[in-house]
């Protein structure tokens, strides 16, 4: 769907009521979504941190380790690429699986970054996160030409990282970090700009709307994470 600025006089009257109560309840129900997914993630990643024996064993094993990884990647593509067939339920299952993976896998930031850090860093990532998503959501102007370029961005991001691997530079970990926030700080507004026009079109509050909101949501969890990683590569405090 295109960023165009939406107009509500191409509808008729009924349509254009509809969409006016729906469109507030598709919107709470996204950062809902959101704020619930990040909990789940939050307390998962804590879990597993001070569990020894959980951590251990994830730690110790490759196989469970790479494996969580490829659970991700396939619950996030799953998710999206399925979303019409899913039910709302199963949808939403999905959604909080992959959040409660995504902190089993994120865990190992409380092994090596202090608590104090890890908290600075969040509260920033929550604070330049909401303002850009007021940015995106308030904006007239269309943000679709810098999502694109963006996104070229951000395939080249991960290609370098990929690279970075192999090469274990910390200059470039450390630069490949700036890169990587100004991506998803300006992800962030594209995003929100892209959710509020798709969510204004629902005609109502029915499971094949819904199951767009939460496509949103996970957009917008996924650019948080990401965000959240990448400002505490470059602020967190080591222990």
């Amino acid at each position: 769907m295109e960023n165009r600025e939406f107009n509500y006089r191409n509808y008729s009257a009924e349509q254009q009521l509809g969409m006016s109560q729906a469109f507030p309840v598709l919107m709470r129900k996204v950062y809902v979504w959101m704020a619930l997914a990040l909990a789940i993630t939050g307390m998962t990643a804590y879990y597993v941190a001070t569990s020894p024996t959980i951590l251990g064993t994830i730690l110790s094993n490759n196989i469970l380790f790479y494996g969580l990884i490829i659970a991700e990647l396939a619950l996030v593509i799953g998710l999206s690429a399925a979303i019409n067939r899913l039910s709302l339920f199963t949808a939403t299952l999905m959604f909080i699986l992959y959040s409660v993976v995504n902190g089993a896998t994120m865990s190992f930031i409380f092994l090596l970054y202090e608590m104090t850090s890890i908290a600075t860093v969040f509260f920033i990532t929550a604070g330049t996160f909401g303002a850009m998503a007021v940015v995106g959501y308030t904006t007239k102007k269309d943000l679709t030409s810098m999502g694109r370029i963006l996104f070229m961005g951000l395939i080249g991001l991960v290609i370098a990282s990929l690279v970075n691997i192999f090469l274990k530079s910390d200059g470039m970990t450390l630069v490949l970090s700036y890169v990587g926030v100004i991506i998803f700080v300006g992800l962030t507004a594209w995003d929100s700009q892209k959710i509020k026009y798709m969510l204004m079109q629902a005609p109502d509050v029915n499971e094949g709307t819904q199951k767009l909101a939460l496509l949103g949501a996970l957009t917008l969890y996924l650019d948080f994470i990401n965000l959240f990683l990448y400002l505490l590569r470059i602020f967190g405090k080591r222990r």
